[in-house]
């Protein structure tokens, strides 16, 4: 294979996204992305394909192949001396390269899989360490994953080694998503349970502990953690449909190519939506048990417990006493602590009491909150904001003046407690109107509910952002919101790169309608 080959995933997704993150950065420092020449001339897509389809395929195994050099579809031998790299038009290249790299990226992930089971999970010692049960949930169904990616990778090689210039992978990608690719829902669904899982042994068992020490030490992980392996799987299905965006972007548009591109993504879509709520539901499920433990009543009680309900954030704020018109700017006195859970259909407002308990005093539907900023007050009124309940547990109206303890964590209680509010910049759907956006450079793990974990080279468009360094955003390619870090990304100062990107946002999302109607929903909010 490609160079790629001699790479583990974890290597091969880190250097590629790096690369795409070099690749954005250059563009958003021209003034003027280059456009091709009129007068450079490119022969016909009819003329192209007759001169290929006359040239011998050429035999290149992937699968085996794993000591060439060569990281792009253009470098490969058979390729450069086939000739037809002047017969092919720009974008077509680009296209060849998008779909290869689908297939060494698989390449390499079937790679890490292997290593994952033959040095880790078929290790006698480590079987001897572990009871099945606790073997079970480390390692999950991990050899149907690998079974299904071998599979699919061989159906791809074959493809490729069709003809020197693919014809197409999304058709492939499509077949097996929808007949075998649920093998990814089971397994990252177990992933809370995983999670815990090790790191119990790693606490319980020290010579668990020992071994995979000396595991990862072995030159054949490259310096790779056994956690990076495990997690292999969900990094893989989310890149997988990335990848397939990237092949989306670059096909001819109202093509058969753009058609089965669009389809693959459709059902990668619903694959990776089905892993994340895989995930959250065993993890909320516990959530919110442990929340209702927590809880006594000093209203009439409300059912905490519910399948269809989730955290969306928690914490302490500061109340004002007294009535507004009795205010004075004197001392802290004027505030005593309250703490607030929000679901995603209830708020709770509680005061915090010996035994790590919590006594409700008030509640409300999320859809009867509403939320004002007050105006520059001064020092001791900074970050100060009025939430009213429209009706509480009393069936009346409430008002709460709340003092948040910085700026950014103001506006996330705001933005939390009422969605629907407009957000500083023209929210990503909007479209039409030039929104900033943002680069992430460094990968970051959401540490509240109403944070976004961001993988490197995502690309968001800016919604909101505070003095203190937070940012209000939504990813372009599935449409999460949630904060994180302005220090995590760089902002794209290019308009022409930002227009584009979410050019190629609208197109990958064209053909489900139900997508728009929801994105236009957002944008009127």
């Amino acid at each position: 294979l490609c160079s790629f080959l001699g790479l583990l995933y974890q290597e091969y997704r880190d250097k590629s996204t790096r690369e795409e993150i070099e690749t954005r950065r250059l563009q958003d420092s021209q003034t003027d992305p280059e456009e091709t020449s009129p007068s450079e001339e490119t022969p016909s897509e009819a003329e192209s394909t007759s001169t290929i389809e006359n040239k011998a395929p050429p035999q290149i195994n992937l699968l085996r192949n794993s000591n060439s050099r060569f990281n792009l579809w253009q470098d490969l031998p058979e390729v450069q001396s086939s000739g037809v790299l002047s017969i092919l038009q720009p974008d077509e290249i680009k296209l060849q390269e998008a779909m290869f790299e689908l297939v060494t990226s698989e390449a390499s992930y079937y790679k890490s899989l292997n290593l994952l089971v033959s040095h880790f999970m078929e290790n006698e010692r480590l079987k001897k360490i572990l009871h099945q049960s606790e073997a079970h949930i480390l390692f999950s169904n991990v050899l149907d994953v690998m079974a299904v990616s071998e599979r699919f990778l061989l159906d791809l090689e074959q493809r490729v080694e069709e003809n020197i210039v693919i014809s197409d992978v999304c058709d492939i990608v499509y077949q097996h998503t929808v007949n075998h690719f649920s093998v990814y829902i089971t397994y990252v669904s177990n992933q809370t349970y995983q999670e815990r899982a090790y790191k119990q042994l790693l606490q319980d068992k020290p010579a668990f502990r020992e071994v995979i020490s000396q595991l990862e030490l072995d030159p054949k992980c490259k310096g790779l953690s056994f956690s990076s392996f495990l997690i292999l799987p969900f990094q893989r299905i989310t890149r997988l449909k990335l990848l397939v965006q990237n092949i989306l972007k670059k096909v001819e548009e109202k093509s058969d190519r753009e058609s089965t591109a669009l389809d693959a993504h459709k059902e990668l879509e619903t694959v990776v939506k089905a892993c994340n709520e895989g995930v959250r539901k065993m993890s909320r499920t516990e959530q919110m048990i442990s929340i209702q433990k927590k809880l006594e009543f000093k209203i009439k009680s409300v059912p905490i417990i519910s399948h269809s309900r989730w955290l969306l954030k928690q914490g302490e704020l500061q109340q004002m006493n007294g009535p507004k018109t009795s205010r004075t700017l004197r001392t802290k006195k004027l505030f005593r602590e309250i703490y607030l859970f929000l679901f995603n259909d209830l708020l709770v407002i509680c005061r915090q009491i010996p035994g790590d308990k919590y006594q409700v005093f008030d509640s409300a539907p999320r859809g009867l909150l509403r939320v004002e900023e007050l105006e520059d007050q001064g020092q001791s009124l900074a970050n100060v904001f009025i939430l009213r309940l429209l009706e509480n547990a009393d069936d009346r109206e409430a008002s709460y003046m709340l003092k948040a303890s910085s700026q950014s964590e103001m506006k996330r209680w705001m933005i939390s407690l009422a969605p629907n509010r407009r957000t500083k910049f023209v929210s990503f759907t909007s479209r039409l109107v030039d929104c900033p956006q943002i680069q992430c450079v460094h990968p970051y793990v959401a540490q509240q509910p109403d944070e976004l974990s961001l993988e490197l080279a995502d690309v968001l468009n800016i919604l909101d952002k505070t003095d203190d360094g937070w940012i209000f955003g939504e990813r372009l390619h599935d449409q999460e919101r949630g904060w994180f870090p302005s220090s995590m990304g760089e902002e794209i100062l290019n308009p022409k790169i930002r227009a584009q990107n979410l050019k190629e946002c609208f197109r990958v999302h064209k053909s489900d309608d139900s997508q728009r109607r929801k994105l236009g929903s957002r944008n009127r909010q």
